[in-house]
This record gives C-alpha cells, sequence and structure tokens, in this order.
C-alpha cells in the first residue's frame, strides 16, 4: 500500500460497474463503507459519489499480502482498489470486484463522530458539526445532486426564454424593503449592510434594453426566526421581466416550476429512490385562490385571522390541510406589501400581489411592481419610509421606467419539495441560522 497515486488511475465510479461489462478489470477510489472479516474471507464495500461497491477477498484468490493490508484497513479511511469484476446477486448492485491491489490514501481516525452507515443515528446538530462525513451518506448528498439538477434546470429554462442572467451588489447601502432585518457590517468609513435581496437592483435593470434578467445567488435576513423552514442565508432565484404585468411572470413561475420537476424527475431517479420520493409533474395552469378567500377557508378550520394579515404559520397549515400540490394565492392586501408592489387602480386596497405556495409551505413570492415615479415615492413614504434613502433607485423612474412585474423563488424551499426535506437546513451544504456561525 506504498505505491504512489499517479500510477493509478480510477476507471470507473460505482454506478458504471456492472456484471455484464466487456472489460472486466477495473479502479475504483472511494471511503471504506464496511469492512467484514470472517476469516477466510473479508468483505469491503467501497462508498464512492454514485453508490457502495463490494470488494470481495477469499484468502484463496488474493495473495497472503494483499489479504493482511485488506485487513488493516479501518473504516472511513481513502482507498484505491484495482480489481476485476464478477457477477454476485448477493452483493450491492449485483456485482463484486476481486482485489489484485488496493493503495491506502489516507487513514481516517476512530472512533468517528457519526456514522455514516446510519446505523446509529445522530441529531441534525450533530450531523452539522461534521457537515464532511454527513454528506457522505447517499441520503444526504443525494438532496445536493437533486438541488444541482433543479439550479441547472432553471437557467437552461430561463436561458432558453431569451433571459440574460445578471450579478447585483450583496453589499448595499440601505435596506430592499425598510425594517430592521439587515446584517450590518463595515464598510471602511460607512456602515453598510448585507442585501435583503436583489429587488430594487432588477428593478433598475428594467429601464435598460436588458428587460429580461435573472439571478440565482445568496440573500441575506437578520430575521430571529428559530423554524424549520428559515435561514439568514439563502440562495434565491430571482426574474424580472419589463413590459409584463403580474399574470405573466405568474405563467413563466409555473412553467419554470413544472419543468424543473420533469427535469428532476427524469434525471435524479436513483436519488429520488434513495429518499423515497415519486414525484409528480403537476399540471399547469397551477390554481389560482384570492386572498379573502384563503382567509374564508382557513378559518373555517377553526384559525382566527382578520383580512390583512400576513399568514400565520397556523393558517398556512391549516391551507395546506386544504390544498394539495402547487397553488398562487393572489390579490394580496396592499397594506402588507412591500413599497414596490402595484397597487390595483380600480381597489388600491388590493395589490397586484402573488405568493406560490407548495401545501403549507411558500416558496415563492412576486409581483407586478410600481413603475410611476410619483406613486413609488408616495408608496415609500407610506410605509414610514424616507425617499432620500432611496435616492439612486428612484432616479431609475424618472427616465423612461416601463411597466414591469417579477418574483423571487427561494431555491432550499423548492428543494424541500422535490427531496421531502422536512428541514430547510438539510438542503445546504453549511446553512447559517440565528446559531450557527460554523463550520
Amino acid at each position: 500500500m506504498t505505491d504512489s497515486l499517479k500510477d493509478w488511475r480510477r476507471t470507473h465510479y460505482s454506478r458504471e460497474v456492472k456484471p455484464e461489462m466487456n472489460s472486466p478489470k477495473v479502479t475504483l477510489m472511494g471511503w471504506i463503507h464496511e469492512i467484514r472479516d470472517l476469516g477466510g474471507i473479508i468483505f469491503l464495500l467501497l462508498r464512492d459519489r454514485d453508490g457502495i461497491t463490494q470488494i470481495t477477498a477469499p484468502s484463496k484468490k488474493v495473495s497472503a499480502k494483499l489479504f493482511e493490508e485488506i485487513r488493516s484497513l479501518r473504516k472511513e479511511s481513502v482507498v484505491a482498489v484495482e480489481g476485476t469484476v464478477q457477477e454476485s446477486p448477493q452483493a450491492p448492485g449485483g456485482v463484486e470486484i476481486i482485489p489484485q491491489r488496493i493503495l491506502l490514501l489516507n487513514t481516517s481516525h476512530q472512533p468517528l463522530p457519526l456514522d455514516p452507515t446510519e446505523k446509529v443515528r445522530a441529531e441534525i446538530d450533530t450531523r452539522l458539526d461534521s457537515r464532511f462525513l454527513d454528506l457522505r451518506k447517499h441520503s444526504v448528498n443525494s438532496i445536493f445532486k437533486i438541488k444541482s439538477r433543479m439550479l441547472h434546470s432553471v437557467r437552461v429554462f430561463l436561458e432558453n426564454q431569451e433571459f440574460i442572467e445578471i450579478n447585483t451588489p450583496k453589499l448595499v447601502a440601505s435596506a430592499t424593503e425598510g425594517g430592521t432585518e439587515l446584517f450590518p457590517i463595515t464598510y471602511f468609513e460607512r456602515e453598510a449592510f448585507l442585501g435583503q435581496s436583489p429587488q430594487l437592483y432588477k428593478q433598475m435593470m428594467m429601464a435598460t434594453s436588458l428587460d429580461k434578467v435573472y439571478e440565482i445567488a445568496p440573500i441575506f435576513r437578520a430575521e430571529e426566526h428559530d423554524t424549520l423552514r428559515h435561514l439568514n442565508e439563502a440562495i434565491s432565484i430571482d426574474v424580472e421581466v419589463a413590459f409584463a404585468d403580474q399574470k405573466d411572470v405568474m405563467t413563466l413561475l409555473e412553467n419554470l416550476v413544472a419543468n424543473a420537476i420533469k427535469d428532476v424527475k427524469e434525471h435524479c431517479r436513483e436519488e429520488l429512490d434513495t429518499l423515497g420520493m415519486d414525484l409528480d409533474v403537476p399540471e399547469t395552469p397551477f390554481p389560482r385562490v384570492d386572498y379573502a378567500e384563503v382567509v374564508d377557508l382557513v378559518n373555517s378550520k377553526g384559525v382566527n385571522l382578520h383580512y390583512g394579515d400576513d399568514l400565520s404559520r397556523a393558517a398556512e397549515k391549516a391551507l395546506g390541510e386544504i390544498m394539495d400540490s402547487y397553488y398562487f394565492i393572489t390579490n394580496w392586501p396592499s397594506e402588507i406589501k412591500p413599497f414596490y408592489v402595484m397597487p390595483n387602480r380600480k381597489n388600491p386596497k388590493i395589490s397586484h400581489a402573488f405568493d406560490l405556495m407548495y401545501r403549507d409551505l411558500e416558496i415563492s413570492s412576486g409581483a407586478m411592481r410600481v413603475h410611476l415615479h410619483d406613486l413609488l415615492v408616495e408608496r415609500i413614504k407610506g410605509k414610514g419610509l424616507n425617499p432620500d434613502s432611496f435616492n439612486r433607485y428612484l432616479a431609475a423612474f424618472q427616465y423612461g421606467m416601463p411597466p414591469h412585474a417579477g418574483w423571487g423563488l427561494g431555491a432550499e424551499r423548492f428543494t424541500m419539495c422535490l427531496t421531502g426535506a422536512k428541514n430547510v437546513r438539510e438542503t445546504v451544504l453549511f446553512p447559517r441560522d440565528r446559531r450557527r456561525l460554523t463550520p
């Protein structure tokens, strides 16, 4: 086990090793998942990104030196194995490797902080403290393969719709929507903040000729929530479209979501099976439910929700018992929506805003925006904010701002829908919440 790695080359991942392979000799690299020493035969389960392959070492078929080398290995150590493929119905994937040589690349310390075989279950905090080990579990890394595929699908879908990807600042001088949910930072001699969303910047883009834009990037919210659905750093999929209203971008959103689900279902079959998920591609258009109807629906379930209130968690749960799959809540009261949301001209108390829900989980919010400078100033004042704090933003509305609309889709919450995760922290490699700043 002293060979140099330069003499080795990985030929396959576990998923690629099949009993019917034409080339019987393979080289695999990965971690030792399990070792079973039965005296005259040793079974080693090697785990890599794609699965687990059984390495079978009978003392009668391998050299005595190799047999003892295998016997000395520890769980979770990193190895390279070269051997021949042999059909074995009892082995994972119906195949085993008879080793010809093995290279120990690194030894794992013992005991392990958690058990990647999941025979001993670990609490979420223990798992997140040792996330590098937690992610070796296929039940965990399947979530991130699915998330990766979803984000790929989103980008392809938007690019095919002739959207342009943009990158907006994450260090900002003032709040996007006002309020105190901001992380202040020292920016040389001034105070600055981590961006709550790209909202103001993507609206400013509507005054340019780049009138269909999207961004997939972090957002930061200093909310003191401690729930299974909230993060303080998250990835937002943001879209803004000029010469459009809320109906246009709702259609865009539902088609994007349905397409992403279809794409994940097609390309992540093994990961979905690992998670026990059987995704249904929702039919479009998604149901539209008026906010006033939502109030009546949840109150019929015994929830005390008044018109003009935002949805409480109890209201969301009640709604989730009534509604299945994906649906929009429309015609929200203007009072509880941000200043940049366009009010209904016939009834200004109602806005052109919407939320996209999956059962009891909000995954997206959007609206037609205010594009008229004077109305925007009026709305800013109406929220108790100072228009002078938004002068750079407001300037874009003085020189020909077209009507526009957009939305933001939470990548982690959408991933929860795709994977069945109950805790949003499961969908983030290294989550940042109220209590966690490391690793």
